[in-house]
């Protein structure tokens, strides 16, 4: 795994990361979703975007099977690990559990 990639997920704050492919239809979906998520939990959490295509070894060693691939981390360790479309407020709800276990 790169040095940048640990560095993200090493973060005291939680970092959701969507494992995506630009050919995804349903991945252009979550992304919208991703960004009224970002309005609503602010800088408790970070979001970021990780092409599957452009990084396969860090997919690879999280396991990412299909795209969106939804992770979360905190201090390195994976909380959550979900495939498909997500709606704004589970994620919502999601981010704010884990940013509130700080």
């Amino acid at each position: 795994m790169s040095q940048k990639f640990q560095e993200v997920i090493n973060s005291e704050r939680p970092v959701l990361i969507d494992f995506f492919a630009t050919w995804c239809q349903p991945c252009k979906v979550q992304a919208s979703v991703l960004t009224k998520v970002k309005e609503n939990i602010g800088e408790s959490a970070r979001i970021m975007m990780l092409d599957v295509d452009q990084y396969p070894d860090i997919a690879a060693q999280i396991g990412v099977r299909g795209v969106p691939t939804l992770t979360v981390f905190k201090n390195g360790e994976l909380l959550y690990k979900q495939s498909g479309v997500h709606d704004v407020n589970t994620l919502t709800d999601l981010l704010k559990q884990f940013s509130e276990s700080i």
